[in-house]
């Protein structure tokens, strides 16, 4: 990644004070420049079918699971954090129909009102006009994204992934997973998702915003699935969504870990 292009996506959003307030700009000299190395782009206009035929276009041609796994697991120990949510994006989006927005409505809305992204727990629009995607890839590389199961995120971070090296797993990585894994065991029952981000923090190098994301792209692919979506949500205050009402009995999804990682465990 090109260390001046990533260096403007991030000042155009972000300062030592958070974000920026009034607005989010950056000079065109600079713009250009972060274009150009693949980091910032123009406005896209597009409807959500269009999304969905790129998104299985995506699929079928240039993302792997294996592919996804390898980026995934190789972040672990070098903290390329914008490698991670690729992950959920494939999960998310890999058995999604071709279908258009308004063929089938959802009969409870719980994240969109079309049918087939609402069963999949993907928020989308209709029509996306003159959609800042830039916003979405500073998320990306700052902390490893944030709106994970947004339609347009999810054709965003693929695409960006295809366009990456085929990256190395190594022994490091496997570890880190391992213990990863080992944390959740050693949950208590009523533990949330804030104790197990603490269990996580000395096994990969990361901070707090860093894991909670990690978090959230294990909740969205159904690695870490809650049990009973009644619960009272503990997590909002910390933004908390596919992981807001799990608790450490419900543990691990065994099969889904040995789908995704099964070949490094």
């Amino acid at each position: 990644m090109d260390a001046k292009a990533k260096k403007i996506l991030i000042n155009t959003f972000w300062s030592s004070g958070g974000w920026r307030a009034g607005g989010y700009s950056c000079a065109n000299e600079d713009f250009q420049y972060a274009k150009s190395k693949g980091l910032m782009f123009d406005p896209i206009t597009l409807s959500h079918d269009e999304c969905v035929l790129k998104l299985m276009e995506l699929h079928e041609q240039k993302v792997t699971k294996e592919k996804v796994v390898r980026a995934f697991l190789h972040s672990l120990s070098t903290r390329k954090v914008y490698l991670r949510s690729a992950l959920s994006s494939y999960a998310l989006t890999h058995h999604l129909p071709i279908h258009t927005f308004a063929e089938r409505q959802a009969e409870q809305i719980s994240y969109c009102a079309c049918g087939d992204c609402n069963d999949s727990k993907l928020m989308a629009n209709e029509q996306y006009d003159n959609e800042n995607l830039n916003v979405l890839n500073f998320e990306r590389i700052k902390w490893g994204g944030v709106r994970l199961n947004w339609l347009i995120y999810c054709m965003m971070d693929l695409e960006l992934l295809s366009k990456e090296e085929e990256y190395e797993v190594r022994s490091e990585d496997v570890d880190i997973l391992k213990q990863m894994i080992q944390a959740i065991e050693a949950c208590a029952e009523k533990d949330a998702a804030r104790q197990l981000e603490k269990r996580w923090k000395d096994i990969f190098p990361s901070n707090q915003h860093e894991r909670d994301c990690v978090m959230e792209i294990w909740g969205y692919t159904g690695l870490l699935q809650s049990q009973n979506d009644y619960r009272k949500e503990r997590g909002r205050g910390t933004d908390f969504m596919s992981m807001a009402t799990w608790r450490g009995e419900d543990g691990y999804c065994a099969d889904t870990l040995k789908h995704y990682f099964g070949e490094y465990l």
